[in-house]
Order: C-alpha cells, then sequence, then structure tokens
C-alpha cells in the first residue's frame, strides 16, 4: 500500500533515533537525570519521535497474553502469565513530550501544546494500567530537586487524564497555526481532534467497573463527550484512523518483513481460531495460513485452519505442531514491508466503545448499529468484499442480542484488534473477563490464572523506595505482586 501522506525521510531518521533511545534509557532513574539533555528543537522534530515511539501498537507479547498466538520455541511468560516486574520507560517518552511543550511556547504555536497534553494524558494512562498508582504530579520535577516523586492514588491519575484531555480538546485550533513533523495525520488538525475526543471515550469506557463513584461520573463524561461533536468532534470512518504505514521504499519496513522465524515461531491460538471458524469469519484467511495437514488443500476452507492452546505445556503444542496442527501467521507478514499500517486507535474500536456505552445505557444510541459498523470497519481493514462482510453478519450467531451484547462486542472487539492496538485487547478482559481467556491447559505459570497487574520496577525499589513502599501499603495490603486488583477494576 502506497503512502502519500507521511515524511518519509524524516521519519525514517527520527525511527533510528528512537530505537537508539529505547536501547540506552529504560528505567526511571533515567528520567530524573538531566531532564534538558535534549537541546532546543523545533517541536515537529519531537513530535516524529513521539509518535513512533507512543503508538508502536504491534506486539507479539500482547497478542501471547491476549490468546491471539501462541510461541513454539520456548516458554513465554507473556503467554503463560509468568511476568512479575515491568519498566517505567514511558517515563523516557513523558520527557520528550515535556520539552515538545516547552519548544511549542517558544515557537508560540498553540497546537503543539495541545498534541503534548494529549500524549501526557496518553502516557499516564499507559503507566497507570500496569501497576495502579505512579509518580505524576511530582514527577519530571528534577530541576526542582525532586529526585524521590511521591506516588499519586490512582484516582487523582485518572481524573488529571481527564483534564489533560479536556484542555487540549479546548486549546488545539483547526484553523490554527499549522504543525510539522507528523507522521500520522500528516498536520491534519481536526483529526488530531478526534482522535484526542475518541481516545478520552476509550478511557472512561476502561473505567466502567467504576460505573458508579461520584467523582469520576463516568456515564454523564461519556455522553457529554458523544452528544457534543461540535465542540467535541470523534472519528467518523477509516480514514481518521490513527495510524503510520510502512514502506519498502525508504526501510521503514513493518516488524516482521524478511523475518521467517515469526512464522515458525508464532501459531494462531486455539480458542481463536475456533471462533473465527465458527463464525465463518473470511478475516481468518488474511491473518492465517493453513497448517501443514492442509497447506495442499485448494481451495481452502476453514477446516484447513487450526489453533494451538494458549495454555497447554509447551511440549504438547510442540507435538501437537509436529503433527500437522497449527496454523502460522499468513505469509504476507513476512513477505510484504507494507502489509498493514500500524493501528494504535482506529475507527473499528471506537464503534465497539460506543457500542458498549449504549448497552450500559450511557448514551442513548443503538448498541446494535454501533456494534455491525464496528464489524464493518474491522473487515474494511482486511478489504474484505463487502458481500462477504454483509454474508457475516446476516449469520443469527452474529446478529447481535442484548442478552448477551456486552460478551458479543467484546468478542468482536476482541477480533479486531489482532496484531494491532498493543495491550487493549487484555485490558479489556480483565475489565468485562471477556473474551475468556483459557488457563486451564496445564502450562499456566501464575497460579491464579491471568494476572491483574505488574509489580513496580527494580529502580524504584533502589530509588524511591519510601515512596514506592507507602504506595503499595495504600493500594495492595496483600503486597507488590501480580495478582493484586489494583482501585481501577476493583468493584
Amino acid at each position: 500500500m502506497k503512502t502519500h501522506y507521511m515524511q518519509f525521510d524524516k521519519f525514517t531518521m527520527i525511527l533510528g533515533l528512537v530505537l537508539l533511545f529505547q536501547v540506552s534509557c529504560q528505567d526511571y532513574d533515567e528520567f530524573q537525570n538531566d531532564p534538558n539533555s535534549t537541546i532546543q528543537a523545533n517541536p515537529g522534530l519531537l513530535l516524529t519521535n513521539i509518535e513512533v515511539s507512543t503508538f508502536n501498537s504491534i506486539d507479539l507479547n500482547a497478542s501471547l497474553a491476549s490468546r491471539h498466538l501462541v510461541n513454539v520455541n520456548l516458554v513465554e511468560d507473556a503467554q503463560y502469565y509468568g511476568w512479575d516486574r515491568a519498566s517505567f520507560g514511558f517515563y523516557n517518552t513523558l520527557r520528550q513530550v515535556k520539552k515538545m511543550e516547552e519548544e511549542a511556547e517558544n515557537f508560540n504555536n498553540q497546537n503543539f501544546t495541545a498534541i503534548a497534553q494529549f500524549f501526557e494524558a496518553f502516557i499516564y494512562e499507559q503507566i497507570t494500567r500496569q501497576f495502579g498508582d505512579i509518580p505524576q504530579s511530582e514527577a519530571m520535577q528534577a530541576e526542582a530537586e525532586v529526585f524521590q516523586p511521591a506516588y499519586d492514588p490512582q484516582e487523582e491519575v485518572y481524573l488529571t487524564i481527564f483534564d489533560l484531555l479536556e484542555s487540549a480538546n479546548a486549546l488545539i485550533d483547526v484553523n490554527g497555526p499549522a504543525i510539522n513533523g507528523d507522521v500520522v495525520f500528516d498536520g491534519d488538525l481536526l483529526k488530531w481532534k478526534k482522535l484526542i475526543n475518541s481516545f478520552h471515550l476509550r478511557v472512561l469506557m476502561s473505567l466502567s467497573v467504576r460505573e458508579t463513584d461520584p467523582n469520576l461520573n463516568l456515564p454523564t463524561r461519556f455522553s457529554s463527550i458523544f452528544s457534543n461533536p461540535g465542540i467535541y468532534p470523534i472519528m467518523e470512518s477509516t480514514e481518521d484512523n490513527s495510524r503510520y504505514t510502512y514502506s519498502e521504499e525508504t526501510g521503514n519496513v513493518y516488524p516482521f518483513w524478511r523475518n521467517a522465524s515469526v512464522t515458525t515461531s508464532y501459531i494462531l491460538e486455539e480458542s481463536f481460531v475456533e471462533r473465527l471458524k465458527n463464525f465463518s469469519d473470511p478475516r481468518l484467511f488474511e491473518m492465517a495460513a493453513p497448517d501443514n495437514n492442509s497447506v495442499n488443500d485448494s481451495p481452502l476452507t476453514f477446516e484447513s485452519f487450526t489453533g494451538l492452546l494458549g495454555s497447554a505445556p509447551l511440549n504438547e503444542n510442540v507435538a501437537r505442531l509436529s503433527s500437522g496442527e497449527g496454523s502460522p501467521l499468513n505469509r504476507r507478514y513476512v513477505e510484504d514491508a507494507e502489509v498493514e499500517v500500524n493501528l494504535s486507535l482506529g475507527f473499528a474500536e471506537l464503534n465497539f466503545i460506543l457500542a458498549e456505552a449504549a448497552h450500559r445505557s450511557w448514551i442513548s444510541a443503538d448498541a446494535a448499529d454501533y456494534y455491525e459498523q464496528g464489524i464493518r470497519a474491522s473487515m474494511a481493514y482486511y478489504k474484505i468484499d463487502e458481500s462477504l462482510t454483509q454474508d457475516y453478519l446476516e449469520q443469527p450467531i452474529i446478529s447481535y442480542q442484548a442478552a448477551s451484547g456486552l460478551e458479543q462486542i467484546l468478542t468482536q472487539k476482541h477480533t479486531a484488534m489482532f496484531l494491532n492496538s498493543g495491550w487493549e485487547p487484555f485490558y479489556d478482559n480483565r475489565r468485562t473477563g471477556f473474551p475468556v481467556f483459557n488457563v486451564d491447559g496445564g502450562g499456566i505459570i501464575n497460579t491464579e490464572g491471568v494476572p491483574k497487574r505488574w509489580m513496580y520496577p527494580f529502580s524504584e525499589i533502589n530509588q524511591n523506595v519510601d515512596n514506592l513502599e507507602t504506595a503499595i501499603q495504600r493500594q495492595f495490603p496483600e503486597g507488590d505482586n501480580i495478582n493484586a486488583v489494583m482501585w481501577s477494576i476493583r468493584d
């Protein structure tokens, strides 16, 4: 697929800087030191860097944890839920966001300021849902000699995120100063405004477990955005997707391109494949290749595809693979440098969010209509013929039913997020239980099944232990562990 809107030369240069930056800056201690290490720069150069590092949504670990794929070469912690600690590495990107905001003031460009506020909200949301309480109000204060920032309660973190998104929406001026360095929307400020508000809806829905919390007032906040498109425009079509495109021409290629090990190491997960087969879902033919027992089938049918169980011990999956079972990823992922866009938040996801909001009566709308629009947008992502999409939607098993509506919405949303949207399908499962992730195959490392969070970084134990311990005691009387239930998903 050709792209006409990306500034490829700049994008390629900054992508190399991003990779170098990520290798050298992984821990929280780095963000506390030398916050002014980036010299004055055009905010557009910083924007490109931030977009690439923040919007990267193709994550094999997320696919393993979300029961899209299994690994047949080694016991992956993500697949078997054996993880423990994560990094505060996102604070490194946040430092760049703060620098972009400073440069926006130097350039007197309020639109860069608005986009910086959006990314600040985006990054804080990424961090808090991993851990729970996090440093926010005292973070990024090294110039004021705050090297051991206090942890803010998660509720306060989210209220700050709401404020940042409200401010970003109010500040961005679609007829105002132009921005440069934008590899996502090519400077289209209306699309940025739509993304800000669509992301705001995502964040509100991510807190659905706290639906009755009077401090959050989630249904009213959600309805206010949905009901006022003049003030809060949201995505209206797949043309508004938050994405960037790959191209062989500049070396900015799809991450799996010419990586043959991807198609030998990763197999589609069994429960996922069986669902697609039961639903006669044409997207399966775009996602997967036939298993070895069916590789010569002509034509291919749904029975040409099988999966391996995500929770089964590695040796069992290897034995099944040796017997010819297990569909690898479609060869297009390694043979086409431009195979798919990197989709971080798309029109399909937004429609499923709106369908869930209608199902929960947060908005006065038809859940079935948004559910269908979400499916259509996902089918369009795979370039599925409209007639096949219509046939799919007309199946009784696909037709929306209010009694099972939440499960249907989250199941279709999970399918639509295959190899895109990062960890969103995992967090949706954590929040709703849908779709069910199998844990009964005998290979699961975590005795309590699917983890609820990640433990805090070792760097905090070494550098900020007093504030860390205060935060842990406030949230988790049982201690800092992966099964502790954070505020945002606690009834």
